[in-house]
């Protein structure tokens, strides 16, 4: 049965649950079909958690089809006064192309803006074409490369400022 954006259910988990871990090791084995490796960028299970954080599964029917979280950041991109980037963005490959991972983003948009965060960024590389897709159809704009692969060439950075963004679309 395909997957239904607006029935998923999305819940705030702790970065170390069971389904979240599941989830991180399939995206961990898509990168390295990708790249050739893991991504390596240290993480730290307290920066997923309330306030330097949060970490998301998304169920479609009970099931674990994907997960996003974002974590606070001192990349002062656009112009960022509280930023925070999103990180472990990844829908399983049967539920691609139904619009999850859009729900997802939207979900971390809406809770970033709630936390206070103004600005989120992100890296991705480009051989993920489609995820650069999505975030640059979603308002996400080129910002300087920052992180752990800020100097690797297949590296991409973007950011968005979530105010002015849910100004613009008139969500306020």
């Amino acid at each position: 049965m395909p997957v239904t954006p607006a029935l998923l259910e999305i819940r705030r988990v702790a970065y170390g649950q069971p389904d979240a871990m599941r989830l991180i090791d399939e995206v961990q084995a898509e990168y390295v079909q990708r790249y050739g490796g893991p991504d390596d960028t240290p993480l730290d299970h307290a920066m997923f958690e309330p306030p330097l954080g949060s970490f998301y599964v998304a169920y479609d029917d009970g099931e674990p089809v994907a997960t996003g979280a974002w974590r606070r950041t001192s990349v002062r991109a656009l112009g960022a006064t509280d930023a925070a980037e999103i990180k472990r963005m990844y829908v399983v490959p049967s539920a691609r192309g139904a619009g999850v991972a859009r729900a997802v983003l939207a979900h971390l948009e809406a809770t970033a803006i709630a936390a206070g965060i103004d600005v989120l960024v992100l890296e991705t590389g480009m051989k993920q074409p489609e995820a650069i897709a999505l975030y640059t159809s979603s308002a996400y704009v080129p910002v300087p490369g920052f992180g752990y692969y800020k100097d690797q060439p297949l590296s991409r950075c973007f950011g968005k400022r979530l105010a002015l963004g849910v100004l613009e679309r008139g969500e306020v």
